[in-house]
């Protein structure tokens, strides 16, 4: 195949003329483009990206630089700071007596728990004293209708016991939930 194309142009006077083409070399360079892409082309990826991060750096340090240079700016976030701190403080000691006055009516709770306690102790040694139970009845008639009552209580001593005494189960001895071992060898039966 040739790749030269000839095309003939016809003037006012109908004689043929021949016109060459711009783009002759077009395949030629896609071809070149491409090899060069193939042997270069991560090269030339890894250096854009580069230069991408670089830029980027460098706007930021120049956005950096002109935040600094305005010095009546950095006045004004000082005065911010200040009173954004000054109110940190103010809510840290406000929670912080909140916090001391719900400790103090805890504490106070607790220690009037535990007045109620010792009360009640001492209210019920008072009664055992006098012969009385912690419930307010008197022991003499507790302890008749209590006897029976207890001896139902007992565990019965007459139960058979559900293993003999020589079981062990780690000997392995009865149960149907025994492990055995797989067999060796090829599976199908051959």
């Amino acid at each position: 195949m040739d790749d030269d194309v000839e095309i003939l142009d016809v003037d006012d006077d109908n004689s043929p003329r021949q016109v060459p083409l711009k783009n002759q070399d077009l395949s030629q360079l896609s071809f070149t483009v491409g090899e060069f892409l193939s042997l270069y082309g991560w090269y030339l990826l890894a250096v854009t990206v580069t230069v991408l991060l670089l830029i980027q750096h460098l706007r930021k340090r120049r956005t950096g630089q002109s935040r600094q240079d305005s010095v009546p700016h950095n006045l004004q976030d000082a005065s911010l700071v200040t009173k954004r701190q000054e109110a940190m403080e103010a809510a840290r000691r406000r929670m912080q007596e909140e916090l001391d006055a719900k400790a103090a009516a805890f504490k106070e709770k607790q220690r009037q728990q535990e007045e109620e306690k010792r009360r009640q102790k001492i209210e019920e040694w008072e009664s055992m004293k006098q012969g009385k139970s912690s419930k307010g009845h008197k022991l003499s008639g507790n302890t008749e209708e209590a006897s029976p009552a207890a001896a139902g209580l007992k565990p019965k001593m007459d139960k058979k016991p559900l293993r003999s005494n020589d079981y062990n189960p780690l000997m392995g001895q009865g149960g149907s939930c025994s492990w055995r071992p797989g067999r060796r060898g090829p599976s199908g039966g051959g």
